[in-house]
């Protein structure tokens, strides 16, 4: 069974997504449908802009969402998932290749984001970093340990088995990263990332979001999406709300999210966006399974 699933930030490129758009009609129009909704011609930057312009929040994250969701798009009925999940930001692809979510609605709620994000970054400054060779139930202890009132660092990404990102104030980052090391820990490096990402930092950004996505349509999908606070399966337009709601603030539950795919028969994983990172993550969650990008 196919399985597709979509990358979050940080896997953008200068020049993602152009092939599509000068050899696909279709995409083409999608691309600049999307260019007339966020009221700037964000196929400059990606196609032609440099580093500093794409890493902007309000460029980078809709950037993302489009290549992800018209490479998905494009490639056909016969081609279509049985299921569907994405990591982080990458949710929001999957709920339009999915069906649940119309691409115009998904490049709205994409921007507002980026921007509530943005936002939550610049009143309470926070980081995250990589946590490798260590249990989760380990790093979990000493984030506990580590967190007071003012103070907050929490597992963030279960991205695959010895592989963990962590996120809070940087002082806790810092703590956390020394009694991580300490304990056994092969690396355990802060990010170069604007914010503390599903934390409860981000607690304003999801308050903004929330209002958003509560104005917004969602239908059932067309498969079942597997979603990031509770790494099962979803149709429901309701549970699908509350859910992308929740995100913000909660864990990306991505090595279960894979695991619970594989359990209800997925067996064939297509990449659909800019980068690798998610086939590297499912091939050390599960060796016997294929991943694989867009060919």
């Amino acid at each position: 069974m196919k399985a597709f699933v979509f990358p979050g930030q940080g896997s953008q490129f200068v020049g993602m997504g152009k092939d599509l758009y000068d050899n696909n009609e279709k995409a083409k129009e999608l691309f600049e449908k999307a260019n007339e909704i966020l009221g700037f011609r964000i196929t400059d930057i990606m196609f032609e802009g440099t580093d500093e312009e794409l890493t902007q929040t309000k460029v980078t994250q809709p950037a993302v969402f489009l290549h992800s969701v018209i490479s998905a798009l494009c490639l056909g009925d016969e081609f279509a998932p049985t299921m569907v999940a994405g990591h982080s930001l990458g949710e929001l692809s999957a709920l339009v290749a999915a069906g649940a979510l119309s691409f115009e609605d998904g490049v709205k709620l994409v921007s507002a984001r980026a921007i509530a994000m943005q936002k939550a970054c610049e009143a309470a400054p926070g980081t995250m970093a990589a946590v490798i060779g260590l249990p989760d139930e380990k790093i979990e202890e000493i984030c506990a340990e580590v967190s007071t009132d003012g103070n907050i660092v929490v597992a963030a990404n279960y991205n695959c088995p010895g592989q963990l990102v962590i996120s809070g104030n940087v002082d806790a980052i810092n703590a956390a990263c020394e009694k991580l090391k300490a304990a056994g820990a092969k690396r355990a490096l802060p990010l170069k990332v604007g914010g503390a990402f599903h934390s409860p930092l981000m607690q304003p950004a999801k308050e903004e979001l929330e209002k958003a996505i509560k104005a917004t349509t969602f239908s059932e999908p067309k498969c079942p999406v597997y979603q990031n606070v509770d790494a099962q399966p979803h149709t429901d337009p309701a549970e699908i709300q509350a859910n992308l709601i929740a995100q913000l603030t909660s864990s990306v539950r991505w090595t279960a999210s894979v695991q619970n795919m594989i359990k209800a028969g997925a067996n064939d994983f297509t990449e659909c966006g800019p980068g690798k990172a998610l086939q590297g993550m499912i091939g050390r969650i599960d060796k016997t399974v294929a991943a694989h990008g867009i060919i």
